[in-house]
C-alpha cells in the first residue's frame, strides 16, 4: 500500500543570478511500512526534499501526496494540524522544549490536539524506548542518548503516517547512535512505521530496505535491499 507520492517536487531559492536549485524535479513513492534511507553529500538536497515530504517548507513546484492528500492543498491551518497527526520529525539536535518533562514532551502532540493520553500505551511506548524511569525529569537531566528517545516517543505517540529523522544519530556517539537506529528499526517493525531517514553513515543506511541517493538536487540512485533486511 503506497503511503507516500513525490511528484515534481522542485525547489529554488533566491532569483536571478542568485538563484539555487536545491531540489529538481524528484518524484518517488514510498510503501506503508517501508524503511528508507535518503543519503547524499552536503548541499545535495536530500535536507531540502526532507523539509518538503515534512510540510515544513513549500515547494516551489510538485506534489506530496501522504496517504492521499495533497498536502500541499490545505491551507496553513489544515497544514499544521495534518502535520502534527501524521506526521512524525525527528532532529539532531532532538528540539524539546526545555521547561516539559518527559512525559509532557512525548504527549504534546496529543496535547496540542486535544486528544486524550492513553496511559498504558504511554507506558509501554516509554518502556520500549527505555525511559520508563525518567517520565519526570527535565530534558536537561536526560543524557544526549536518552534525549533522542523521548523526541522518537513524541514522533510515534500519534501513530503518524511518516516518521521522518534528520540524521538522528549525528550529535550521539557511538553506542547511543546504535542504541537509536536499534529503536528507529523496532518501531519500523513492531508498528509497521514507515520511516525516511537522512544519514551520511553508510551502515545506518545499509540496514534500510531502500536506499536513495540524492546529488545536485536529483535523485542519482534509487535501490530497494528488502531481501537483505534484518534487524
Amino acid at each position: 500500500m503506497e503511503i507516500l507520492r513525490v511528484e515534481h517536487l522542485s525547489k529554488r531559492y533566491g532569483e536571478g543570478e542568485t538563484v539555487v536549485q536545491a531540489l529538481d524535479d524528484v518524484s518517488f513513492c514510498v510503501e506503508k511500512g517501508e524503511f528508507v534511507a535518503i543519503i547524499g553529500p552536503s548541499g545535495s538536497g536530500k535536507s531540502t526534499l526532507l523539509h518538503l515530504i515534512g510540510g515544513v517548507d513549500h515547494p516551489t513546484s510538485g506534489k506530496v501526496m501522504i496517504d492521499g492528500t495533497d498536502i500541499y492543498g490545505l491551507n496553513e491551518t489544515k497544514l499544521a494540524i495534518f502535520r502534527r497527526r501524521q506526521i512524525g520529525l525527528i532532529y539532531q539536535f532532538y528540539n524539546l522544549i526545555p521547561v516539559l518533562d518527559v512525559e509532557e514532551n512525548i504527549t504534546l502532540p496529543l496535547l496540542l490536539d486535544g486528544t486524550g493520553v492513553e496511559k498504558e500505551e504511554l507506558k509501554e511506548l516509554t518502556k520500549t524506548l527505555g525511559i520508563a524511569d525518567r517520565l519526570h525529569h527535565l530534558p536537561n537531566q536526560l543524557s544526549g542518548g536518552q534525549q533522542q528517545r523521548v523526541s522518537i516517543g513524541r514522533a510515534l505517540i500519534s501513530h503518524p503516517a511518516l516518521m521522518l529523522a534528520d540524521e538522528p544519530t549525528g550529535n550521539l556517539d557511538s553506542k547511543n547512535s546504535a542504541e537509536i537506529i536499534h529503536l528507529l528499526k523496532l518501531s519500523n517493525m513492531k508498528y509497521n512505521q514507515t520511516l525516511i531517514m537522512i544519514t551520511h553513515d553508510e551502515n545506518i543506511a545499509l540496514q534500510a530496505d531502500r536506499i536513495i541517493s540524492i546529488q545536485d538536487g536529483r535523485i542519482a540512485s534509487d535501490k530497494s535491499r528488502k531481501a537483505w533486511r534484518r534487524i
